[in-house]
C-alpha cells in the first residue's frame, strides 16, 4: 500500500488530502483503509526520504501531503526558476494578491479602494494561476463577487492556513521612535 500512495503523492499537482488517497486506494482495491493505515505508510515515507542521499522530502502543507525539494538543493533550483521567470508574479499581482489574502472575503471594489487602481487584470492573471478563487457573493448593492485564497495559494507560499501569514507587528520596528521614551 505504501507504493502505491507515494505514487498518489508524486503524481498529484498539489497537496493530496487523506481523504483523497482513502477514496483512491478505497476504490482501487475495492476494500475500507482506515486513517491509521495510511498515516502510518506516510510516516514510512516521510522516514524513507529523509534520507540525507536523497533530494526530494514528503511534506504536510495546506491539510495535504507533498514532495518537495530539501533546502540544501534550492540555491539551484532557484538558478531554475530565475530562468523561468516570467511566470512569476508581478508587483501589480502580489499587490493584489496580498490585499485579498489579508482581507478576504473581498470584493474588487475593495481591492481597488486600497490600490488605488483598477485591479481587473491582476485579478485575473491570480484567478488563472489558481491562487484566488471567487467565494461566494457579497450582499451589497449589486451583489458584487468575493473573492479568497485559494489551496494553491498555501501551497505557492508555503504555509498550512492563513494565520501563518506575516503580520504588521513582525514587520514594526521599535528602534524608530519619535520623541523621548519613558519606561
Amino acid at each position: 500500500m505504501e507504493y502505491y500512495i507515494e505514487a498518489l503523492i508524486f503524481a498529484s499537482e498539489q497537496g493530496i488530502r487523506m481523504e483523497e488517497i482513502l477514496y483512491c486506494l478505497q476504490a482501487a482495491f475495492e476494500r475500507d483503509f482506515t486513517n491509521e493505515e495510511v498515516t502510518d505508510s506516510i510516516n514510512a515515507i516521510q522516514h524513507k526520504y529523509s534520507d540525507d542521499n536523497l533530494a526530494i522530502e514528503l511534506v504536510k502543507i495546506g491539510n495535504g501531503y507533498q514532495f518537495f525539494t530539501k533546502k540544501k538543493y534550492h540555491p539551484v533550483i532557484n538558478l531554475l526558476q530565475l530562468q523561468r521567470s516570467k511566470k512569476r508574479l508581478s508587483q501589480a499581482a502580489l499587490e493584489t494578491l496580498s490585499i485579498i489574502a489579508y482581507k478576504q472575503p473581498v470584493t474588487k471594489t475593495d481591492v481597488e479602494q486600497i490600490r488605488g487602481v483598477n485591479c481587473d487584470y491582476s485579478i485575473q492573471k491570480l484567478l488563472e494561476k489558481e491562487l484566488i478563487a471567487i467565494i461566494g457573493k457579497s450582499e451589497a448593492l449589486g451583489k458584487p463577487i468575493l473573492y479568497g485564497t485559494s489551496g494553491m495559494f498555501m501551497d505557492y507560499f508555503g504555509i498550512n492556513s492563513i494565520q501563518e501569514l506575516p503580520q504588521i507587528k513582525d514587520f514594526t520596528s521599535n528602534s524608530v521612535t519619535i520623541g523621548e521614551q519613558t519606561e
